[in-house]
C-alpha cells in the first residue's frame, strides 16, 4: 500500500540498484551511465538512454502516445474520482492529497483507460501512472480496470494493460484491498467471453497490482530492469536476514524463473503488441 506521500509500504526501490544515492540527481540524467539529455531528446528516444539502454519512467499519456496510433485513443471513464469513505487523515486529509495529485499530474486517478488501435489493430488500453500517488490502486483504479475489461468484451478486442504501481492505496483500507479480487474476477469474465489480456509490467510493479491483474495476462511482458516483486528487496532482505541476489525482483530474474513470457525493450514494445493483437484479435 502507498502512504500519503505516494511512497509504498513495501518500500519499493524505485531507483535502479546502480542509481546514485548521494545528492540530488537531475531527472534527465541517466542513472546507468551518467549521460544527460534534454527533454526533447528523451521524448525522441522513447525515454530510453541511447548510450546504455536505461529505461526512464514514462507517464501514462506519453505511454499511450508511444503505443497507440496517432489520434486513435479515445479515453473512457475519465470522470471517475476517488471518494473518502473512511474520512482518512494522517498529517493531511486524503481528499487534500487526491486534489494535489490531480493538479500535479492532470489525471483523475492512477490509471487511464480507453479504446485505441496499435498498428491498426483494435484494442482497449489500461495504462497506470506512477506519478499519481505511487500508482496506488484504490477503488477508482479497480473500477476503471474492470470497466476496461467489460469494454474489451463488448468490442470483442483484447485488453492491453501497462502497470506501474506500488500496490494498494493505504488511505482506502479494505476498499483498496477489495480491488484485488474485483480485478481478478473482471479478467475471468473477459476470458469466459473469449477475450485476452496482454499485460506489460514496467518499473516498478509491486504489491497488490502484481498480486492481482498484472500477473494474469495471457501474455506477460516486462521492460528491462523493471522491479516486479510483491515486496521490495530491502523489505525482503530485512525480513529474511539474507543477502539477496543483485537482480532480485527484477524482470531478468523473473524471466529466468518463468514468471514472464518475454522482456521487451521500449522501442520494440509497440510492434510486439501489434503482433500479439493480430494473434489474439478478431479472426
Amino acid at each position: 500500500m502507498s502512504s500519503g506521500q505516494g511512497r509504498v509500504d513495501v518500500e519499493i526501490e524505485s531507483k535502479r540498484a546502480d542509481e546514485p544515492t548521494q545528492g540530488k540527481v537531475h531527472p534527465n540524467t541517466c542513472p546507468g551511465c551518467g549521460s544527460h539529455y534534454r527533454d526533447e531528446e528523451l521524448v525522441k528516444s522513447l525515454r530510453v538512454c541511447p548510450q546504455c539502454g536505461h529505461h526512464f519512467p514514462v507517464r501514462a499519456r506519453e505511454r499511450i502516445a508511444q503505443l497507440a496510433d496517432p489520434g486513435s485513443f479515445i479515453e473512457e471513464d475519465a470522470d471517475l474520482r476517488s471518494a473518502d469513505p473512511l474520512g482518512f487523515f494522517d498529517v493531511r486529509p486524503y481528499t487534500e492529497r487526491l486534489a494535489e495529485a490531480e493538479v500535479a499530474t492532470g489525471l483523475g486517478d492512477a490509471i487511464v483507460c480507453g479504446a485505441a488501435t496499435i498498428e491498426d489493430e483494435e484494442c482497449r488500453l489500461a495504462v497506470m501512472d506512477f506519478a499519481f500517488m505511487g500508482g496506488s490502486m484504490g477503488s477508482v483504479v479497480g473500477e476503471k480496470f474492470a470497466r476496461a475489461c467489460e469494454s474489451a468484451v463488448a468490442a470483442s478486442t483484447p485488453l492491453v494493460s501497462v502497470s506501474a504501481s506500488g500496490g494498494a492505496r493505504m488511505q482506502e483500507g479494505i476498499l483498496a484491498l477489495m480491488q484485488l479480487p474485483k480485478t481478478v474476477c473482471a479478467i475471468e469474465e473477459l476470458h469466459e467471453a473469449g477475450g485476452a489480456l496482454l499485460s506489460v509490467l514496467t518499473h516498478p510493479t509491486t504489491g497488490g497490482v502484481l498480486a492481482s491483474y498484472a500477473s494474469l495476462g495471457d501474455v506477460v511482458l516486462a521492460e528491462p530492469g523493471a522491479l516486479m516483486s510483491f515486496a521490495g528487496p530491502r523489505v525482503v532482505a530485512q525480513t529474511t536476514r539474507e543477502k539477496l541476489p543483485d537482480d532480485f525482483g527484477l524482470a531478468e530474474s523473473n524471466f529466468r524463473f518463468g514468471h514472464l513470457d518475454a522482456i521487451v525493450t521500449r522501442p520494440e514494445l509497440r510492434p510486439t503488441l501489434a503482433r500479439l493483437l493480430r494473434l489474439f484479435g478478431k479472426p
